[in-house]
């Protein structure tokens, strides 16, 4: 059964890799993959009601992912469709390419810090496709956008679902993390743009912003993004004063939203409620990557059931001594599988008595398992959602993006090792 599950996990692996070679979308094969994973755990268990607890057991954690994800994408395109981003990209007066990519790579490292990596990736990629209408252009600032939000993500409690994961374990505390971790996600992210900043070159053409005329006012404009950015920002401390999980606090954010698009709506004429209702945001936001995120989630659940993800770890652990190598290696292997299940069996095989709290074992855990998913566009959640949002093609990240992910993975590693004197 071990081997038929991995099996159908590598070829549906493959079936989305292999997406626009064999004409046939990537939430498909994801869906495929992961109802026909639990289909074969059901087929060889002899205890079909632990099976089903099991299934709704990770179904419980994956809505929660993608409650929060449809959220987040909802209040980001309501704010879209009302121009509500011009806020920002009219104050965005560089036609530098470079100066462009740096204060878009800045801006999204530490907006993930305060939000998270996958809600700051959703509002950063709307954010460029406003201002850069060339794809090839376009496509590169989105890879390096990925790639800063997973680095500053890593060193927030807040900003990374694993980190987060740890913080609530009791392996890390709020403040030591920030601090150890800072410079090296700051160089994870430095690296990679210091390294592409010379290939971009040039100065973008005249804004690409629709000249048509707009109906909505100013003052609408206005009290729509500002409620949707500071809903944005009130779920890490819905989450800190309520302990509740993230996904109530972003449903709230955009109940709240709802309502007052409602209230600005109430005396408009028919035509304008049309097109700046919600219904008209929910139109938009992309279901199918939603689908997507949905199947590989429970592909990986199931051979988390199965103690697929956890007998690895356990392999890594008895054959490799080095627990900065494993660590590295937990976090190369999180561009493949879904970093959270591999950080969950990392808790679950290393005590704290074992690894006391803030240990650096813990410190560098959280980094990689927050980094490490750059090097592949399905590895993090943020490249997940970029992948959805622009239809990056797989190969395409790997040759443009993913050796850029990598040295500035290691490069953060290195400066990590040397901050703690290993």
């Amino acid at each position: 059964m071990v081997i038929l599950l991995i099996a159908i996990f590598i070829l549906g692996y493959l079936g989305i890799v292999l997406e626009h070679n064999i004409s046939i979308d990537k939430s498909s094969s994801a869906l495929l993959t992961g109802a026909l994973c639990w289909t074969v755990v059901a087929f060889t268990s002899n205890d079909h009601e632990l099976v089903n607890e099991e299934l709704l057991h990770h179904l419980s954690d994956i809505s929660s992912i993608l409650f929060f994800l449809m959220g987040a994408m909802t209040i980001v395109e309501l704010i879209d469709t009302y121009d509500g981003f011009d806020i920002i990209t009219d104050r965005i007066t560089t036609r530098s390419q470079t100066k462009l990519l740096w204060i878009v790579s800045i801006l999204t490292f530490f907006l993930s810090a305060i939000l998270d990596n996958l809600t700051t990736t959703i509002v950063m990629v709307t954010l460029v496709k406003k201002i850069i209408d060339k794809e090839d252009l376009r496509l590169l600032f989105v890879g390096i956008i990925v790639v800063a939000a997973n680095a500053g993500g890593a060193w927030s409690p807040m900003g990374d679902v694993t980190t987060t994961m740890l913080w609530i374990g009791g392996q890390i505390t709020a403040g030591n993390i920030i601090t150890q971790l800072f410079l090296p996600s700051l160089v994870c992210m430095l690296v990679p743009l210091l390294v592409i900043t010379p290939t971009i070159k040039g100065t973008l053409a005249a804004k690409m912003f629709s000249d048509e005329e707009q109906h909505q006012t100013s003052r609408e404009k206005h009290i729509v993004f500002f409620t949707g950015i500071g809903g944005l920002l009130f779920v890490p401390l819905f989450k800190t004063l309520t302990h509740l999980p993230p996904f109530m606090g972003i449903l709230l954010a955009l109940g709240f939203l709802w309502l007052v698009t409602e209230l600005i709506l109430k005396d408009k004429e028919e035509h304008f409620r049309k097109n700046y209702s919600v219904y008209k945001a929910l139109e938009k936001v992309d279901m199918p990557s939603v689908l997507f995120f949905l199947g590989i989630l429970l592909a990986v659940s199931a051979l988390q059931t199965e103690g697929i993800l956890t007998d690895l770890a356990t392999w890594l652990s008895a054959n490799i001594s080095n627990q900065t190598v494993i660590v590295t290696l937990i976090g190369l292997l999180s561009s493949i599988v879904d970093n959270v299940p591999l950080v969950a069996a990392s808790m679950g095989m290393y005590s704290l008595e074992q690894f006391p709290a803030d240990n650096s074992f813990w410190e560098l855990l959280a980094y990689c398992a927050g980094t490490g998913g750059s090097a592949l566009i399905i590895g993090s959640a943020a490249g997940v959602a970029a992948m959805g949002m622009e239809k990056i093609n797989f190969f395409w990240y790997v040759k443009k993006i993913s050796w850029l992910a990598l040295i500035g993975y290691f490069a953060g590693i290195g400066v990590f090792l040397l901050l703690s004197g290993h």
